[in-house]
């Protein structure tokens, strides 16, 4: 069985090696805008965008499965930042406060022709960050402009108080929930575990 990750993501794809998925990597080019205002639906949309995308260009029978991941706070949705100064903003606003990390899955099943989209939520509580830190954390985060709002995996690791719900969400794509979704697809774990 073939399956296709529609991601760049390093992390992303950290976590499908860490569950033992054997998979290819397809990457979609889309222009992530959604009429969704709403950052759950609005994470299911851009997702399902992706995995459409990445559709076009598979020939044979496989699984697509697409993420994307948003930081929302403020009624605000805070993605990868542009420059130096928008990141620096960014963590402006989110420090001493609760920001939500929204991460939409979608898969198409070509075996059986099916779609499915979920998504899931984390809480990240942040310390009060002051300004000096704000402006090291900018300077010297290199992964800075790939993630949405901050690293977490980096050095805004420093800031985070405590994290409320799936981890996994937070890097970009819950093992469990896409176990769940995959089950609902009619797959089992043998078939999609690789144990050579």
């Amino acid at each position: 069985m073939k399956i296709i990750l529609a991601s760049s993501s390093k992390q992303r794809q950290d976590i499908f090696k860490m569950i033992g998925l054997k998979y290819e990597v397809m990457v979609s080019d889309i222009e992530e805008e959604s009429k969704y205002i709403k950052p759950d639906k609005y994470v299911m949309d851009i997702s399902l965008k992706k995995a459409l995308e990445v559709r076009k260009k598979v020939k044979d029978k496989a699984i697509i499965i697409a993420a994307d991941t948003i930081i929302f706070a403020n009624n605000k949705k805070y993605e990868k930042p542009k420059s130096k100064e928008e990141a620096y903003n960014n963590l402006k606003e989110l420090s001493g406060g609760v920001n939500s990390a929204y991460t939409g899955i979608s898969i198409i099943d070509l075996y059986s022709n099916k779609t499915i989209s979920k998504s899931s939520k984390v809480d990240i509580y942040f310390k009060d960050i002051d300004d000096n830190e704000i402006k090291w954390y900018v300077d010297n985060e290199e992964k800075i402009f790939k993630c949405c709002g901050y690293v977490p995996l980096g050095k805004a690791s420093l800031f985070i108080e405590k994290i409320d719900g799936d981890y996994n969400t937070l890097l970009g794509i819950s093992p469990s929930i896409l176990y769940n979704m995959l089950k609902e697809l009619g797959y089992n774990i043998n078939d999609l575990i690789d144990n050579e």
